[in-house]
């Protein structure tokens, strides 16, 4: 099993460039399944449907840890601290830099739902709140979503 991960992360790495064109796309999402996230982030934006679109409608399924008729929020499935939950509205913004005015009430909804979960999680200490932006913000999912992490000590500067 070992072998076939990491043949499935050597493939990801250095064939899914050359072949995306020729790969039907259920090959390609399990290449890029094995893709580091800022291998995600460097190829850019992907056409189709999120994963998170698909978590939200239903055809990926995700134990939400908070659910309301504006967003949801589960736990990451690469943890980056021992409490790492993403929230992520259900209007589809692909990214923090198109949210328009209007979307203002839904933000800072989202960012009191972050404040509720973490609290809920046990995150008394403090916790870091994160959204990445854009191929140099390191996004690889192109649906808004806030990161929340804690029950670790953070360092500064990130990234």
């Amino acid at each position: 099993q070992k072998m076939l991960v990491t043949s499935a992360r050597y493939l990801a790495r250095s064939l899914a460039p050359k072949l995306r064109p020729s790969l039907p796309s259920s090959s390609f999402c399990l290449l890029r399944r094995s893709m580091s996230e800022d291998a995600k982030a460097q190829a850019g934006r992907p056409e189709g449907p999120t994963i998170f679109s698909k978590i939200l409608d239903g055809s990926i399924p995700a134990t939400f840890i908070h659910q309301d008729d504006q967003c949801v929020a589960f736990k990451d499935v690469a943890p980056q601290a021992p409490v790492h939950f993403l929230v992520i509205p259900r209007k589809p913004i692909a990214m923090i830099e198109e949210a328009e005015e209007t979307d203002g009430p839904l933000l800072g909804h989202m960012m009191l739902v972050a404040k509720k979960v973490a609290k809920e999680q046990g995150l008394e200490k403090g916790y870091r709140v994160v959204i990445n932006n854009g191929v140099e913000g390191a996004q690889s999912v192109y649906h808004l979503h806030i990161h929340v992490m804690g029950g670790r000590q953070m360092s500064w500067p990130p990234g």
